[in-house]
């Protein structure tokens, strides 16, 4: 075992270029402030629309190219892969999470070669992959093994950074995981080559209902109350942020985004050495959506509002379904570059 003093490990914060834009905030919405979450399927060929989430889909790897490269070519610069067992056998450890037949394991090494320089992180969770869809490893009584859940946790982390993940991104909040995440990369020569994107901050929240239906990981009995935030939890989420900065996180989460942007205040003025990022979930995309459908808001004027929100709460970097929208919007040929602003 490989003991690292992670606080202090920097080079895996700053190994690539839009890392080191991260630790370089502005005061503007660029490319550089947007992250893309993509469901990749392990369905070779599909394009499955997600009914709860118009305009979204499930990819299988050979509608990846197609689908990226109008967007690289707008600028886009990350990426947050999701895997979705549609045909994978699911069972008590999520052994197909980090199995040659895992859809982020094929397609990360397919999409480092399609597009060199776009910056490719992984989330790192157990949920679609048991048969329970919790997102750690059960005890008998149904109660979550927080020892067993963080050693398999960070196995799958390194599985995926050996795949040529650049950032691993672990969302199930037990406690301890990027600890051993660390120490996992450290022993295989990693730690300086892959950063820690923690989901630190990640609260109960009714907003995540159609990514439940999108990642098809919707636990099969109780709820995830035992080990994400309450949602009134202000203390909670100072020492769940503090927790993952001692254990050598690179970059910190907030999650969901509009409804906790005082949380998102807090822990950026707690840690403003850290990059913080904002998850604008599956909730928030489909309430902005279906609003603008129906003719109550002016979609990309009220986008640009709560882009700005987050971004004066404290956001270097915002997580969300309409990042292609936005590439858009910041096509000065097309619209103008209309979301700029300064911090007041």
């Amino acid at each position: 075992m490989v003991e690292v003093k992670a606080k202090h490990t920097l080079h895996s914060g700053i190994f690539h270029p839009v890392l080191r834009q991260w630790q370089s905030p502005n005061v503007e919405i660029t490319v550089n402030n947007l992250m893309y979450p993509i469901f990749v399927l392990d369905e070779q060929n599909a394009k499955e629309a997600i009914a709860s989430m118009p305009g979204v889909y499930r990819y299988g790897i050979n509608e990846l190219r197609k689908t990226l490269l109008p967007l690289v070519s707008k600028g886009l610069q990350s990426i947050l892969l999701f895997g979705v067992s549609k045909h994978l056998k699911k069972d008590h450890i999520g052994s197909n999470a980090d199995s040659l037949q895992n859809p982020i394991i094929q397609a990360v090494p397919l999409i480092r070669h399609w597009f060199p320089n776009l910056l490719i992180a992984c989330d790192v969770c157990l949920c679609p992959y048991t048969i329970h869809g919790h997102c750690g490893i059960l005890n008998e009584d149904g109660s979550i093994n927080n020892k067993a859940s963080i050693a398999r946790i960070s196995e799958i982390a390194l599985a995926y950074a050996k795949a040529g993940a650049q950032i691993v991104a672990p969302s199930d909040m037990m406690d301890g995981r990027i600890g051993a995440i660390k120490n996992k990369l450290a022993a295989a020569g990693l730690i300086n080559k892959v950063a820690v994107l923690s989901y630190s901050v990640k609260f109960a929240s009714g907003f995540y209902g159609p990514f439940r239906d999108a990642s098809q990981s919707a636990p099969k009995f109780g709820d995830r109350k035992c080990y994400q935030l309450p949602p009134g939890s202000n203390g909670l989420a100072a020492r769940a942020a503090a927790r993952d900065v001692s254990e050598g996180a690179d970059m910190l989460m907030v999650k969901p985004g509009l409804a906790y942007l005082d949380i998102v205040r807090h822990t950026k003025d707690a840690h403003p050495e850290y990059p913080m990022f904002v998850y604008q979930v599956s909730g928030e995309y489909a309430m902005l959506y279906h609003g603008a459908q129906n003719g109550a808001i002016n979609l990309e004027n009220v986008l640009n509002e709560v882009l700005l929100s987050m971004r004066r709460a404290g956001a270097d970097c915002i997580i969300t379904y309409f990042t292609p929208l936005i590439l858009d919007m910041l096509q000065p040929k097309k619209y103008g570059i209309i979301v700029t602003w300064a911090y007041r």
